[in-house]
């Protein structure tokens, strides 16, 4: 059975995109941080399971948890980009995107002492409105990203993307794996964690991996958030109620059903599976190879 990928998107409860609408940026800063304590927990919760996973890490928290980054890294684990602010790529222009990942991979190598070689997208927000952010990561040397959600969702999605590894950028070695989907028929549907694991049976989890690992034969790409192991959070009553149920709902059990996950399957970090998966990754070029520099 192939080791999957286990990783943790690391951001504040209150940077997520379900409150950016009642509590904006210049707010950050007067709240109080959770994320230490939650990263923390994981740093021992998957000690105890023998697992290592990758931190996709927002900059404005590696910046204000330099030693945090720092224990992160002494477990084990890997250290990748989540960008900056948590700014949706589709709301950025190319020159703000690049300039966005430039920073943010800075930031947390400074903080981290290691080399960035991995990005994911907030909210996988890479999708078929803007294929030149490969360039862009393929151009500052990025070795992988796992930034598309190949299904159909509200809030953002590339259902005409390949479930498993490809490689976006031609003539680039840059790979993308996407995050998990299974079949449920002929329809794809989201199978890779966040809300969807944190509120659904444990059982559908764990019938999408298997199918993924066992008739796909391929890795799954699991993903979820610090904070979705935090049931004693503030709430946010002014947020829309759809926010607040998606937010959260299924907050107690998430440590428990994690548990769960580690024990019944393999997990790794996701620059291992990207140095398997690049092997066998396909072709699926939706921009242009990355300018050369002049010598």
């Amino acid at each position: 059975m192939p080791a999957n990928g286990l990783s943790v998107d690391v951001e504040e409860w209150f940077q997520v995109g379900a409150f950016e609408r009642v509590i904006g940026r210049g707010e950050w800063d007067g709240i109080a941080s959770r994320v230490e304590g939650n990263v923390d927990f994981l740093i021992d919760l998957f000690a105890a399971a023998g697992v290592h996973a990758t931190f996709f890490t927002l900059g404005w928290v590696a910046e204000r948890q330099p030693a945090l980054m720092r224990r992160i890294i002494d477990a084990g684990h890997e250290i990748a980009s989540h960008g900056y602010d948590h700014a949706r790529v589709f709301t950025l222009s190319r020159r703000a995107f690049a300039e966005d990942i430039a920073r943010a991979r800075r930031i947390i190598e400074d903080a981290a002492g290691v080399a960035v070689k991995g990005y994911r997208a907030p909210s996988f927000s890479i999708d078929a409105r803007n294929p030149w952010a490969f360039e862009e990561l393929a151009a500052q040397g990025y070795a992988y990203s796992s930034s598309v959600a190949p299904v159909v969702h509200d809030h953002y999605g590339w259902p005409e993307a390949p479930r498993f590894a490809f490689r976006p950028v031609a003539g680039s070695d840059l790979v993308e794996l996407p995050v998990t989907t299974a079949m449920l028929g002929r329809r794809r549907v989201a199978a890779g964690g966040g809300g969807f694991f944190r509120v659904l049976p444990y059982g559908f989890s764990r019938w999408a991996i298997r199918q993924v690992n066992r008739v796909d034969e391929r890795p799954a790409m699991f993903y979820f958030h610090p904070w979705e192991i935090d049931p004693g959070q503030p709430r946010v009553g002014n947020a829309p109620l759809r926010s607040r149920l998606r937010h959260y709902t299924g907050l107690e059990a998430m440590a428990g059903k994690l548990r769960r996950l580690l024990g019944d399957f393999a997990w790794g970090r996701v620059d291992a599976v990207a140095e398997r998966e690049v092997l066998r990754a396909e072709d699926w070029p939706v921009a242009s190879p990355p300018a050369r520099q002049a010598a």
